[in-house]
């Protein structure tokens, strides 16, 4: 009684092991894989810091063009001769207000700049965004087609197996010759193989994708796979105004326009306004009546006008006219490739679905073929050499079909991505 009581104990702690692990074992869908990449990705936590950065330096900028307000302490011991002149020992207090009053709007277009900049660099992280998502999307497909590769080549060994040891009885009958079973045996071996790379190269897609994502690679999960789909052709080509790239390009000209117009700024003329409030305190500082104290200020008024500099300013304002230019060739060039990429792209989904349907038939044929050659072999009016070929094109189309349908789910994300809607 005791023995059973402790069996049971030992059968109870295997299964809550068992469950342990299989509690551990993550299953992940594709939007949760794509969730996780986008909160966990070290290349979109680098974009969304410059992001930080871009808006503190449009902080700074706009703080500039509001008063300062500044304060000073000194404490001064005169020597002799300047001793006769002014207290030996005195403290002195300031406090200084200044205020840009004209410059040109130099102010104004510095702040539509940075503020262009903050755009750009969200314009850049949705690129990153764009790019992660890619890759997440090629990674998790591979992982799908990894798996499935792996149970179609069980699957084929096993039916190997079972053609085996039909071979042997009849090789033990002495109702065949012995090439079809050693056949069989160099097929089996190769499945084998085939099995054991497919199983290195899942965990190798798994990996990848555990990377992109931020999942820990030293923890396991499986993936919802999702093969079943409709898919269909991509009929009319979307439009690539949405693409970040095509923000990116427009967001850098606009700060170069902004740019021009503060190098054009520098040649108009600057007025500035300060007032000054000063304390002293020392032995007879103040000479107006030989107090130890004094207060006192004052108010000025600046301008400055360019005048002449060797045309310096007028060749930077030329300069940066010409980037500006340069700016707007890049941008409708880029234009003009990114439409040919989307194009390309349609043309890749479109043939990846050509390919399914066409796998799909060929699939259908192996498959009667197989189940043909099956019933010949058991009839005798086939070798059992032609039933392995049977089997090894059914395995070719079936894997085939799983690679089209794959094929077709990552370039229809990388369709989507040219034309920003991934």
């Amino acid at each position: 009684m005791k023995t059973l009581r402790t069996l049971y104990f030992l059968v109870l702690l295997s299964l809550g092991m068992v469950g342990g692990i299989i509690a551990q074992t993550k299953e992940y869908t594709l939007e949760e894989c794509r969730a996780m990449a986008l909160a966990n990705n070290k290349k979109i936590q680098k974009a969304t810091y410059n992001i930080d950065a871009a808006k503190a330096a449009m902080a700074s900028t706009n703080a500039s063009a509001l008063p300062t307000l500044d304060g000073s302490l000194q404490g001064v011991h005169l020597g002799d001769p300047l001793s006769t002149l002014l207290p030996s020992e005195m403290v002195n207090a300031g406090l200084d207000i200044k205020q840009n009053i004209y410059s040109g709007n130099k102010m104004r277009y510095g702040k539509k700049r940075v503020a262009k900049s903050v755009e750009l660099y969200e314009s850049q992280k949705a690129m990153t965004e764009a790019e992660v998502l890619l890759s997440v999307e090629t990674y998790y497909w591979q992982v799908v087609q990894a798996t499935e590769n792996v149970k179609v080549a069980n699957k084929y060994r096993d039916m190997l197996k079972d053609l085996r040891q039909l071979f042997k009885n009849s090789v033990d009958a002495g109702l065949t010759y012995k090439n079809d079973l050693l056949r069989a045996e160099v097929n089996l071996n190769n499945a084998e193989l085939s099995i054991l790379q497919a199983k290195d190269y899942l965990k190798i897609c798994k990996l990848s994708l555990a990377q992109v994502i931020g999942h820990p690679s030293d923890s396991e999960f499986t993936l919802v796979e999702a093969l079943d789909y409709t898919y269909q052709p991509v009929v009319e080509q979307g439009s690539i105004d949405k693409r970040p790239e095509i923000a990116i390009l427009e967001k850098s000209l606009e700060i170069n326009e902004y740019q021009t117009k503060i190098l054009q700024a520098d040649e108009l003329p600057q007025i500035g306004l300060s007032l000054s409030g000063i304390a002293a305190y020392g032995d007879g500082v103040n000479f107006s009546d030989a107090t130890n104290q004094m207060y006192t200020y004052y108010g000025m008024l600046s301008v400055s006008i360019p005048i002449f500099n060797w045309g310096k300013n007028k060749n930077s304002v030329k300069e940066q006219k010409f980037k500006v230019e340069a700016a707007r060739v890049e941008m409708e060039d880029s234009k003009e490739l990114y439409t040919l990429e989307a194009t390309n792209a349609q043309m890749q989904v479109n043939q990846s679905y050509q390919k399914i349907l066409l796998s799909e038939a060929s699939l259908q044929q192996a498959e009667e073929n197989l189940r043909l050659a099956n019933d010949r072999y058991s009839v005798g009016t086939i070798t059992g050499n032609d039933v392995l070929e049977a089997q090894v094109i059914w395995e070719q189309a079936i894997l085939a079909l799983v690679e089209a349908k794959v094929e077709y789910r990552i370039n229809l994300a990388t369709y989507k991505k040219t034309t920003g809607t991934l």
